[in-house]
């Protein structure tokens, strides 16, 4: 049996408020290409299909469109709810459309119903939440460990009187992973973290939550998000895992890259060279964040930025030598307003603000001394 094995889609997110929507259905089309050229059986979906419990109507009808286009190729599909989703929006109606060949797997009170698909029982581990599942679960401890194991007791008991071959897909941290900026913190009391191995005894574990590729053990892989969803995951090839299962087991698992929509990148110099040096020249349609080093804040960055990088979303400013004491603040009680704006610039940048700037500052200050004494 060939599955499929993807995860966090975080349908309906922005990049810096860039909006991802038009990426999202890029990857989308490439999972269909995918499911087709290589035969797939099964589209294995671990969790964060949404990127919030309430999604827009857009990001609802790219995943419908998406179900929707799986269920015509004839290919089987299981998803489970991450911790971005809301499990009972995202559950909603999954009995009625298991017949279609979608799975829904919302309810932990399901976890060991496996979906049955020729000889392979498939089983979802939703986002388990530790609180919701401790008293329903009579469990002895508030913890992610203590909630997985039960989940994983519930799967081996029943696989106990199947004895066929299983494929489980979670949404959890499990411990060794490396996470990324964009993930949402699932900790409880500092641990968010949950062994490899709760995980023994099935054939592969599909797992979701972290956004990098990896592959914790030889069954027990993240396939990653199919998007880049901070500058921390610059280095990350995304995709999905094809996964075959054989007779005994996992026999192959070859990682199938996901279309590019727009490279992220970080650069880090002087703005007088990462403006004119052709050494950048091959970052010009990327996402960026910039990090510029000049002794001094150099004015309007950004916007000069933009006219090189048009993509540049980031910028901070980290000047060479910033190692050096600060100068002591001024005292601020008792001074005036456009003093204290004056001075922060001044801190800021290295330099005065200038004639236009100045008077800009002023302007400010009246309008906001003239509210206050309206309100």
């Amino acid at each position: 049996m060939r599955v499929l094995h993807t995860s966090d889609w975080h349908l309906g997110r922005a990049f810096h408020r860039e909006s991802l929507l038009d990426a999202q259905a890029a990857f989308v089309d490439h999972l269909l290409e995918t499911v087709r050229s290589e035969r797939v059986d099964v589209v294995a979906v671990a969790g964060d299909v949404y990127d919030r419990a309430l999604p827009s109507v857009d990001a609802v009808a790219l995943c419908n469109d998406a179900l929707r286009r799986l269920t015509s190729a004839g290919v089987r599909t299981i998803l489970i709810s991450g911790n971005h989703d809301s499990a009972r929006r995202l559950g909603f109606g999954a009995e009625l459309i298991d017949a279609a060949g979608v799975h829904l797997r919302t309810d932990p009170a399901r976890v060991g119903e496996p979906v049955v698909i020729g000889d392979v029982a498939f089983y979802g581990i939703p986002y388990l939440e530790p609180e919701a599942v401790r008293v329903p679960w009579e469990l002895g401890e508030r913890s992610h460990t203590a909630a997985l194991r039960h989940a994983m007791g519930l799967i081996h008991a029943d696989l106990a009187r199947r004895g066929t071959r299983a494929v489980v897909l979670a949404h959890a941290f499990v411990s060794g992973g490396e996470s990324s900026d964009s993930e949402r913190d699932i900790s409880v009391g500092g641990v968010s973290h949950v062994p490899i191995s709760a995980f023994d005894g099935v054939d592969y574990v599909a797992l979701g939550h972290l956004h990098g590729r990896q592959r914790m053990s030889e069954t027990v892989r993240y396939s990653g998000s199919p998007i880049a969803y901070s500058f921390s995951e610059e280095r990350q090839l995304k995709g999905s895992w094809l996964v075959d299962i054989g007779p005994r087991g996992l026999s192959t698992a070859e990682f199938v890259p996901a279309p590019v929509p727009r490279p992220v990148a970080t650069l880090r110099g002087h703005l007088d060279d990462l403006l004119t040096s052709e050494r950048w020249a091959g970052h010009e349609d990327h996402w960026l964040h910039v990090t510029l080093t000049d002794p001094r804040r150099p004015k309007a960055a950004m916007e000069r930025l933009r006219r090189r990088f048009p993509h540049t979303l980031g910028l901070a400013f980290e000047p060479e030598g910033g190692d050096e004491a600060a100068p002591a603040a001024q005292p601020l009680a008792g001074r005036p307003e456009i003093d204290v704006a004056l001075d922060f610039v001044r801190a800021v940048r290295g330099e005065p603000a200038d004639a236009d700037e100045t008077r800009l500052l002023r302007a400010a200050v009246e309008a906001c001394r003239l509210k206050e004494a309206l309100v």
